[in-house]
């Protein structure tokens, strides 16, 4: 009988937690719920890749396959930030229930970013030709060739998914961003069941595993684009005779300030994997890059918590709701210190969990995973003020900040790791210093927000 007793308590508590509270309350519980589920399942696949991917290729092509991969997303800008104009604007037309204006936003949103898309692919064929990626990644164990044809692979399946990578603004501003992981997990799982074939029925091939990673994330976006479209989201399916060219100002006016926050950050955490690939060897980047997918497990956490709060937020703030927006925030405010203890055990574990996870393939020194820790941690909290931010739109600030920690972080990672002799502990360290920077300045921005206090810089 008590065992039945406790069964009942635990059914009615969470029945209560799911069904409590506004109907955006709601989702964001659903969708919290179900992303960690699904991040779970995502968070094994990774855990599981890193050394299946080090016994199909050498430390040292594993190197070249990530520093080229963030070499990359260098231009993942070249949306213009019509992504997060479409999300926020997207989410606006919704609150409103406006549904002509969202079927315009989307329509147009799809046709911009495939003339851009087509137009980056040209280009980058180009200029290929004349490019010597040798030279580029510092390595000559890899023929100039087959470097030359992994680079128009990723670069060419990269620029179509601009295109289809638009159905995740989507059901970020219907509130269903856990669809968004199902969607990044899924091609993973092929990615990883892919590499597992490869590495009993070939050789090690930066090329196989270029393709495997480059093709699968398109087709699976492909077909859950065609899924969402025929089904759930039939009434705003992108068509010819709902492109609207005059809304491209409307989308870019918020778009264009994401555009360049985008370059910043691209440019602040794509060029590590370079800087160290250029003052050491690609060789170094593996243990930095170990160290930064361990620690980086608890972004992804952060990232499923506070990810449904974006469009909920624009929501809220459209409709003058303040006071759910400012519970929320603490309530995140209370998870980010839960998630700081976290860090601090994991660092205090981190050379046992790497002898189980990789044994002695990769030695990673105590001191880049403590500024892996800090750095994790403090990115942890600025993310949430960040996202309440984006969701009201006035992002000038962030923006400005983002020009500067840019700015900084190259020189600064340069300065750190060569002439103060951190080695690759002082590249984080820069990124580091950069974050501890911009933090002060959101969250002031957050109480001026909330107070109304919006002058100058700070409400636009």
């Amino acid at each position: 009988m008590k065992q039945n007793s406790l069964l009942i308590n635990l059914f009615f508590k969470v029945n209560m937690f799911f069904f409590t509270g506004n109907e955006r309350t709601k989702k964001v519980k659903k969708n919290i719920t179900l992303s960690f589920i699904i991040k779970g399942i995502d968070i094994i696949i990774g855990i599981l890749l890193v050394p299946l991917i080090l016994g199909y290729l050498d430390q040292t092509r594993y190197g070249i396959w990530l520093t080229l991969s963030s070499f990359v997303m260098w231009f993942v800008f070249f949306d213009v930030g019509l992504g997060h104009g479409l999300r926020n604007k997207l989410s606006e037309a919704l609150a409103v229930e406006n549904i002509n204006l969202a079927k315009k936003y989307i329509s147009t949103a799809y046709t911009i970013i495939t003339i851009i898309s087509i137009t980056f692919l040209t280009f980058f064929l180009i200029v290929n030709t004349f490019l010597d990626w040798s030279l580029l990644l510092n390595t000559e164990e890899v023929s100039p060739k087959e470097l030359k044809l992994l680079a128009i692979i990723i670069f060419g399946f990269f620029s179509f998914r601009f295109i289809f990578k638009l159905i995740n603004s989507i059901l970020y501003a219907k509130q269903k961003p856990a669809f968004v992981n199902m969607i990044t997990t899924l091609a993973k799982l092929i990615q990883l069941l892919i590499i597992y074939i490869l590495l009993h029925t070939t050789k090690g091939s930066l090329l196989y595993l270029g393709i495997t990673f480059s093709v699968t994330p398109v087709l699976v976006l492909i077909l859950f684009s065609f899924i969402f479209f025929s089904i759930s989201f039939k009434d705003l399916s992108p068509k010819i005779k709902y492109v609207d060219f005059g809304l491209f100002k409307d989308l870019f006016s918020l778009g264009g300030k994401f555009f360049i926050i985008q370059i910043a950050a691209v440019v602040l955490y794509s060029t590590d994997n370079m800087i160290i690939t250029h003052l050491f060897s690609p060789t170094e980047v593996t243990p930095y890059q170990i160290a930064h997918r361990y620690f980086g497990m608890i972004m992804i956490v952060m990232a499923i918590v506070v990810t449904p709060f974006w469009s909920a937020i624009t929501e809220a703030y459209k409709k003058g709701e303040l006071g759910w927006i400012k519970r929320s925030i603490k309530k995140l405010v209370q998870i980010w210190s839960i998630i700081f203890c976290v860090l601090l055990i994991m660092l205090l574990f981190s050379g046992k969990v790497y002898q189980l996870w990789i044994g002695d393939r990769v030695a990673i020194p105590f001191a880049l995973s403590a500024a892996w820790a800090l750095f994790v941690a403090i990115l942890s909290l600025n993310t949430i003020f960040v996202h309440f931010i984006n969701g009201t739109g006035k992002v000038k600030l962030q923006m400005s900040l983002a020009i500067i920690a840019a700015l900084l972080n190259i020189p600064l990672s340069i300065l750190l790791a060569k002439y103060f002799h951190m080695g690759v502990v002082g590249v984080i360290s820069a990124t580091i210093i950069t974050q501890v920077i911009g933090i002060f300045f959101v969250i002031i921005q957050y109480h001026k927000i909330i107070q109304g206090d919006l002058h100058g810089i700070w409400g636009k």
